[in-house]
């Protein structure tokens, strides 16, 4: 006999069974933006199978089981050997698989790459997050590897394969590869010159052992690593396969897996060397110079990572209060929620369209380009994911105690938005990088300075924020210790251009009224009530 005190109402379905590239027009406009016009029917085809995925209940339910099952250590097997084995969940596997056969690994070598791969990596992240670091290590490995034409010959194809095998096995017999990084160490944290780890040349020419440590050293299961060690001639870059060519395994031991605040799907743990093969690449001593074009890739995914987390966030509080009732009509009309949401909408649309721009910049190549990057990168990377949290926790709290359970999927969205702000850099090492860029590349500055110009005398609060930030570039008293101010408004001055020249004016309107204007307050919410909120809201609701 059914309860008769038990009808559910006034509850959201569920936001699934959609296309989460489709109904994203910020992205599928930034994707028209950037994509030559005889690549963009491929590229949109190829990203909406993939929303079509990412917003499937299988996809939805990957993701929660990954995370639900994390990794487990296994250090021996039951006879008492070493094997250093890391197992994960099935649910783990196809998540990985789906993101390597979608080509989220191969950006350096097709038209478009970087657009199509990041727009993807946007979208696909929104299914789950931690399995996403592997894959952009991956892809980031690329670009150190060309530092050394041979290695890069042998191992380029098998990172930019988009066949995914899992398990230990030599390279050379896999279909696809994928590459993690050990960069940072327990005396040393981002202070990677500290380093301690020891490299002794052996008689092959390029090849050492290597004794020492890594404090974070993630998807330890991955073929190989990128390493930082010293050498005689300073601090240097490594290669460090798993299973060596003649099968035996490397030795690369894993002490311990990190007990996270978030990303539990990926395994994030500490690695003992003690007499590790290793092959150099590049010089010895310019170590951080050889993987400094890795570390820019793996900051940029930060950025679309942080991107993704946001737009999901927003998407799920958008769809809740479409359909929630509450004090006499649906939450989505009623004024002060959907001033929430179109600040929340705001932020996300200028993450996408900065991060876009971004992977576009990757893709021209262009001395002035790649000048643009040198500072557009670490600003965008400080910004973009300091907002991540405060956007997905004020989202979360739009639905109310819904938003606080584990069946919503926010806190999870929670416990990863702190991530990307700490990956890779954090918020000080970010600024502490732009003011180098500023100081030592003034032909970085011009083109962040033209980039931004190209959207002079649209608006006069931007016009306004230019000139008072060339105000604070001219002024070097103290300039470290307000380094993040300057890199803050560096970043929203990017974001208000780009959003200038290709958004639509309401959306447009509102970021510079507030961000640039300053007619805003400390918390999401707090726009000017004369703008036209109602068409941001909707512009940035998920079509299902």
């Amino acid at each position: 006999m059914a309860a008769t005190t038990h009808t559910v109402t006034n509850q959201a379905p569920p936001l699934v069974g959609y296309d989460v590239y489709s109904g994203d027009r910020a992205l599928t406009e930034a994707v028209e933006r950037h994509v030559a016009p005889e690549l963009l029917d491929e590229a949109q085809q190829e990203l909406s199978g993939l929303g079509t995925t990412a917003g499937s209940a299988q996809a939805q339910e990957w993701g929660t089981q990954a995370n639900e099952n994390p990794p487990q250590l296994k250090t021996h097997d039951r006879y008492g050997n070493r094997i250093d084995e890391v197992d994960f969940h099935p649910a783990w596997h196809r998540l990985l698989g789906k993101a390597v056969a979608s080509g989220l690994t191969n950006a350096w070598g097709r038209p478009a790459g970087h657009v199509r791969r990041a727009a993807g990596f946007l979208v696909w992240t929104q299914a789950e997050a931690g399995h996403g670091c592997p894959v952009s290590m991956t892809h980031a490995s690329v670009p150190a590897l060309r530092t050394d034409p041979a290695l890069a010959a042998e191992w380029e194809p098998r990172l930019t394969s988009q066949v995914y095998e899992e398990g230990l096995r030599p390279a050379a017999v896999k279909a696809g590869s994928l590459f993690g990084m050990g960069m940072t160490e327990k005396q040393g944290g981002s202070d990677v010159r500290a380093n301690s780890t020891r490299a002794e040349p052996l008689a092959g020419d390029e090849e050492y052992l290597l004794t020492g440590h890594k404090w974070f050293c993630s998807a330890p299961m991955s073929d190989g690593f990128l390493v930082l060690a010293q050498a005689a001639g300073g601090l240097t870059c490594f290669l460090v396969p798993r299973v060596l060519e003649d099968e035996t395994r490397n030795v690369f031991r894993i002490q311990r897996l990190k007990d996270k605040l978030g990303n539990k799907s990926n395994a994030s743990s500490e690695v003992e060397f003690d007499g590790t093969w290793a092959r150099r690449v590049g010089d010895e001593g310019r170590g951080v110079r050889t993987i400094i074009e890795m570390v820019a890739a793996t900051r940029l995914d930060c950025v679309i990572g942080s991107a993704a987390l946001m737009r999901q966030a927003v998407a799920q509080a958008i769809h809740h209060s479409a359909y929630r009732s509450a004090f006499g009509g649906l939450l989505i009309d009623k004024p002060l929620m959907r001033n929430v949401l179109a600040d929340l909408a705001l932020e996300s649309e200028a993450a996408t369209t900065l991060g876009l721009r971004l992977a576009a910049a990757y893709d021209a190549d262009t001395e002035e380009e790649r000048a643009f990057l040198r500072l557009a990168v670490p600003a965008a990377k400080y910004w973009v994911t300091k907002r991540c949290t405060p956007t997905v926790a004020e989202a979360l709290e739009c639905l109310g105690g819904n938003g606080y359970v584990e069946e919503s999927g926010l806190p999870r969205l929670l416990r990863e938005s702190p991530l990307n702000s700490i990956w890779e850099g954090s918020g000080n090492v970010q600024a502490l990088d732009v003011l180098r860029a500023l100081q030592r590349e003034p032909q970085a500055l011009n083109a962040f300075l033209q980039e931004v110009g190209k959207a002079r005398g649209a608006d006069h609060r931007l016009d306004g924020a230019i000139k008072d930030l060339l105000t604070e570039l001219a002024d070097l008293n103290g300039i470290e210790a307000r380094a993040r101010r300057l890199v803050e408004r560096m970043a929203l001055v990017l974001q208000g251009s780009l959003l200038v020249r290709w958004a639509p004016p309401e959306v447009a309107d509102a970021f510079c009224a507030s961000r640039l204007g300053r007619d805003w307050g400390t918390a999401f919410g707090t726009l000017p009530h004369t703008l036209d909120l109602a068409s941001v809201v909707e512009r940035a609701r998920a079509e299902v």
